[in-house]
């Protein structure tokens, strides 16, 4: 099989996230037989070459097996697509024509996948399927590719590489992909940030923290948004080493249809004290009674927790 990658209205995030997959990428396409025809960091043909690969999809003489497409498509200025092009043209315009080429398509990173960055400005960035939560995006609610399949949404900002990789191993082997509402691969975002976080301790017992630099939970004031969240982040640990939340950062929920977020990250938003989002799940009446008691029953070990060094 092969695999065309286009960037569009992105901050190329998402390359640099693959190129810092923690196996080798050559030997691993190799060996499932996946062959890159293009990708800016990767394919090593000259221009002249990629106008003819282009021109050869195009008109059917080459086969196009996997698109994936980086960056949201670029509406703007007024809906001109002039922000961003290719060959004098609005880019959105190649990405229509190689969409209806292609057996897969898959959006990588959050731009790609709902808008995300520039989707609220003049930029008017859409993602492939979706405007965040409303289906739809550039290509249409009723889009199927040419195999008859859905888009392919892998959210992150940037993506996390294994995520992409195992998709498309996933595609080259023929392995049944089950995505959710949102059109996500399940098997990477079926769970939240929360899940495997090393201050859950902290949050169950509603230890709270103010500022930056302690152990405790960051939900409550500092903006974290790991129990909202559907994310690998904390099970498949970034290069298998760490996570934000393991470092003492709040999870910005860039993987949520809605992000970023038009208020700002590192404050919950709380009517006295209770946070307007909920972990998910939790019923809010439930949640006042519990939290409550949950600080009275909190071990001294984590109430007289120190600073980190």
């Amino acid at each position: 099989m092969n695999l065309y990658w286009l960037q569009s209205g992105g901050c190329s995030g998402d390359s640099m996230s693959l190129l810092n997959y923690e196996g080798n990428l050559f030997e691993l396409f190799e060996n499932i037989g996946l062959e890159v025809l293009w990708h800016p960091s990767l394919a090593n043909i000259s221009p002249k070459e990629h106008d003819t690969l282009l021109e050869n999809i195009l008109n059917d003489t080459k086969e196009l097996d996997i698109l994936c497409i980086e960056g949201n498509v670029v509406m703007g200025p007024d809906g001109s697509g002039m922000f961003d092009t290719f060959r004098g043209e609005p880019k959105y315009k190649l990405i229509e024509k190689l969409s209806q080429k292609a057996s897969y398509i898959v959006a990588v990173g959050t731009c790609a996948s709902f808008g995300g960055m520039g989707s609220y400005d003049e930029m008017q960035g859409l993602g492939l399927g979706y405007l965040h939560e409303k289906k739809g995006g550039f290509l249409g609610k009723e889009f199927l590719t040419k195999k008859g399949l859905p888009i392919i949404n892998l959210p992150g900002c940037p993506i996390q590489p294994k995520a992409l990789v195992t998709i498309l191993q996933k595609i080259v082997t023929d392995t049944p992909i089950k995505l959710n509402k949102n059109s996500m691969d399940e098997s990477y975002y079926n769970f939240t940030v929360h899940q495997g976080c090393t201050r859950n301790e902290y949050h169950e017992y509603k230890v709270e923290e103010n500022d930056f630099g302690e152990n405790g939970c960051m939900f409550f004031h500092l903006g974290c948004k790991g129990p909202t969240t559907m994310a690998p982040c904390n099970k498949y640990l970034w290069n298998e080493v760490n996570s934000k939340t393991r470092v003492g950062v709040p999870c910005f929920g860039c993987t949520r249809p809605d992000f970023p977020q038009q208020h700002p990250f590192f404050e919950t938003q709380n009517i006295v004290g209770t946070p307007l989002e909920l972990p998910k799940g939790v019923d809010r009446a439930h949640y006042l009674a519990y939290k409550d008691m949950a600080w009275a029953a909190a071990p001294k070990r984590l109430a007289k927790r120190k600073q980190r060094v």
